[in-house]
């Protein structure tokens, strides 16, 4: 694209970075007759949308070689290689191929749920059986291993089912005495146990129903536009609003390790594209609700040997018997040609694809001329000259790749593209980022039982983006650096609850990102203007609060004093809050709008009073000063310590992340941190992140004891910085009660105890549904 960019002529590229929301029409129609007397871009649409080019085809080559690996590794005992090659080979393995006269993908099922038995991953030996079923009906061997499954969990009456199938099925004299034999035993087992049989599930969604009763209003404000306040008084961990995305798309690191429909973590069962190589899924459910076609579609494929129909076992392949009656829109399908451009271009930009497709349809049924009305904000006219010939050059690139790969029935001109230019627009405005909770201490699902790791010394979990999706009515919500709401995700499906007790007429107002404790108030108002071209005056950052001020502070040279000394980088934004501070008479009245949020005058009295003595027409803030006491701290000399001990920090996290802690490391950045705790102040974040770090460092060697007392430490500073049961809070609990734990301390209990509350506060009764926080529950009670 960069190169495409330099062919641009200068008058193009002025005229486009000059052009506001109302030119769109021309600008993009200029640049699009520019583009195609292009040689270049036509060979970039060819790279990206011919099926002939393609690097996501099926390969049934290299399917094989793939296969061959599989079954050498597993001879050898490699479990976990013999799973990737088989999965490898399964993504890449057309669903027509024939191998021995056998399906090849059936019989690639079969292989990995061989190897899923032999390593005790029985539900997921009786998921791929089924599969290889679902293709080859008669698959004798594939009964046969399904049946074994079924014994070893216990589903007798199934594994006489299936016994009985494999008996029909083989060809040969021996095999079916073998399986007659193996039948008897069987029946004898079936007699004598009163085992509860174990089911398989291929639903990855849960049962998420809560009933969502409160009326909310959309409102207006001068400042924030559009919004949403509450009609009546919500109390804490209210569930406010649900909703299903308009239009979703994994995250490119995240292809790999989640499932490409409903994001969850992978399962070691992957399901392949049956027409691509691009995405994974966890179950057939999602890779059919993607667009995909059931496995069982493919029998009449293989050939007369197997498309026969059978009556055997009476056996239904029901695929979503439990699933949620989720309006469901193929969203992969028209990406699931053999092309390149659904895996190379970025994902903003698919995305916007997925929507032109799904409201194209739409648009087909409801007769609206117009592509693609989400009703939604964008900020055009706002954004750099550059970024607008990028947008201007992705919807010409993402039009003429639907239309070239997808038969897209739509003209390409500048009413199109001008539309699919804002698309793009608000989708960088508007959607939102969906993220999972993940412990950051275990080896990926697929592998857990593959591994010699034992359960952790240690838990942390962290949130990580894993998608990007657009939700039509949560975008009404605004932002705020302190919220009272907090959106989160089962599955696809967001959820908002509120925080904190809100009462009638009070916004509701979640966090785009940044909130107060996590950065000071400049690096967040610049955060929102760069992503998302608004400037924030959110109370969080037109009032002064105690976590901005300390956040990045140095403490006072007099070592009596708790004041606070700032750098004239720090300085403008604090003296614009401390000027909205009110005084005392006012105080009551800010302590009620704020509501919750614990920003007390007290604690800002005692790092700042001389700042807060000053009248707003004398305030002046001297860089290098204690706000308190009014002494000097040399700051140039200030920075020269702290950067040399963050040198001896970052060698120590460069030993945590290779597990590779000498006592020289540990020891020097225990040194660094109390030049840090000396010149820093007392809350400072840095501050918090040393001691972190050396909790990690501690843990790794072994010493519980030195590691819990850094880990309180830092839950100390950050419990200032933020709320005291902010999610934050919840995170770093986690990783205390696992530390006291391994102590045998008993105030793991009171640990475990506020992480409850706390998790609670921002998940209500879905709490039971995030699996990290449920497994380190296990992990206490285990112990």
């Amino acid at each position: 694209m960069e190169k495409l960019k330099c062919l641009v002529p200068e008058s193009i590229k002025r005229m486009v970075g000059e052009s506001s929301d109302e030119d769109l029409a021309s600008t993009s129609s200029t640049l699009l007759h520019c583009l195609l007397n292009l040689p270049q871009f036509q060979q970039m649409i060819d790279d990206l949308a011919d099926s002939n080019n393609s690097l996501c085809g099926k390969n049934k080559k290299v399917a094989l070689e793939l296969k061959q690996k599989g079954n050498e590794s597993y001879l050898t005992a490699e479990y976990a290689s013999a799973l990737e090659s088989y999965s490898q080979a399964l993504r890449v393995a057309p669903m027509d191929a024939v191998d021995m006269d056998k399906n090849l993908v059936a019989t690639l099922f079969l292989n990995r749920a061989s190897l899923f038995h032999k390593i005790g991953f029985l539900t997921e030996s009786l998921r791929d059986c089924k599969r290889a079923i679902q293709i080859s009906p008669t698959y004798a061997k594939a009964w046969y291993r399904r049946g074994k499954a079924n014994v070893d969990l216990g589903n007798f009456k199934d594994a006489v089912n299936d016994f009985n199938n494999a008996k029909s099925f083989e060809l040969s004299l021996d095999g079916k005495r073998h399986i007659e034999t193996e039948l008897n035993i069987i029946l004898e087992r079936q007699k004598s146990t009163s085992r509860m049989a174990v089911q398989e599930n291929e639903n990855c969604f849960g049962h998420f129903d809560e009933p969502c009763q409160l009326k909310l209003s959309q409102v207006s404000t001068p400042d924030k536009g559009r919004g949403m306040a509450s009609q009546c008084d919500i109390p804490q961990a209210s569930l406010v609003h649900k909703e299903e995305p308009y239009a979703l798309i994994i995250l490119k690191s995240c292809r790999e390790t989640h499932c490409h429909y409903c994001l969850n973590q992978l399962r070691a069962d992957t399901v392949p594209c049956t027409s691509c190589t691009i995405p994974l899924y966890c179950s057939e459910h999602c890779q059919i609700q993607a667009g995909g076609e059931p496995f069982s579609n493919f029998q009449d494929k293989i050939g007369t040997k197997e498309s026969h129909s059978h009556s055997h076992g009476e056996y239904k392949f029901a695929l979503c018997s439990d699933s949620n009656p989720i309006e469901c829109f193929p969203e992969h399908k028209h990406e699931c040609l053999g092309v390149n451009w659904p895996a190379i271009l970025p994902s903003d930009i698919v995305l916007a694809g997925r929507i032109l497709v799904k409201s194209t349809s739409q648009r087909c049924s409801t007769e609206s001329n117009a592509l693609c009305d989400l009703g939604l904000s964008h900020s055009y006219t706002q954004i750099t000259p550059e970024s607008k010939l990028e947008l201007h050059m992705y919807a010409i690139v993402l039009l003429c790749c639907l239309q070239h790969s997808f038969g897209f029935e739509l003209p390409i001109n500048g009413v199109s593209l001008s539309q699919t230019i804002i698309l793009i627009s608000q989708i960088r405005v508007n959607s939102m980022a969906i993220v999972r909770m993940k412990s950051v201490d275990d080896p990926p699902d697929q592998f857990r039982k593959l591994t010699s790791v034992g359960d952790a010394l240690t838990s942390s979990l962290e949130q990580v983006p894993v998608g990007q999706a657009i939700y039509k009515a949560a975008s009404l919500f605004n932002h705020s650096c302190l919220p009272n709401i907090h959106a989160y995700f089962l599955s696809r499906t967001l959820f908002i609850r509120t925080t904190e007790y809100v009462s009638t007429g009070c916004p509701l107002e979640l966090s785009y990102g940044p909130q107060v404790g996590q950065s000071d108030c400049e690096d967040r108002l610049r955060y929102l203007a760069d992503k998302y071209s608004f400037r924030c005056q959110c109370h969080g950052c037109s009032q002064l609060n105690l976590s901005d001020l300390v956040l990045n502070a140095f403490c006072c040279v007099n070592h009596n004093c708790a004041g606070v000394v700032l750098e004239s980088t720090i300085i403008n934004g604090e003296t614009r809050e401390l000027n909205n501070f009110p005084r005392a008479p006012e105080k009551q009245k800010f302590d009620s709008h704020l509501q919750g949020h614990k920003l007390n005058i007290v604690d800002i009295n005692d790092v700042a009073s001389l700042a807060l003595k000053f009248n707003n027409s004398s305030l002046h803030i001297q860089p290098g000063f204690c706000l308190h006491c009014g002494t000097h701290r040399d700051l140039d000399a200030s920075h020269e310590a702290i950067n040399k001990a963050w040198s001896y920090i970052k060698r120590l996290q460069e030993a945590i992340i290779s597990k590779d802690i000498s006592g020289t490391t540990l020891l020097d950045a225990s040194r660094a941190l109390g030049i840090l705790r000396s010149t820093l102040h007392a809350y400072n974040k840095s501050v918090a992140e040393a001691e972190d770090n050396l909790a990690q460092a501690f843990c790794l060697v072994r010493d519980f004891q030195s590691a819990r007392e850094h880990c309180k430490e830092s839950i100390k500073i950050l419990q200032t910085l933020y709320d005291p049961d902010h999610i934050v809070i919840g995170y770093e609990l986690v990783k205390l009660a696992s530390i006291q734990l391994s102590l045998d301390d008993p105030a793991a209990v009171d640990s475990t105890n506020h992480l409850g509350l706390i998790f609670a506060r921002y998940f209500g009764p879905h709490v039971d549904f995030i699996v990290p926080y449920q497994q380190f529950l296990k992990r206490v009670a285990h112990r």
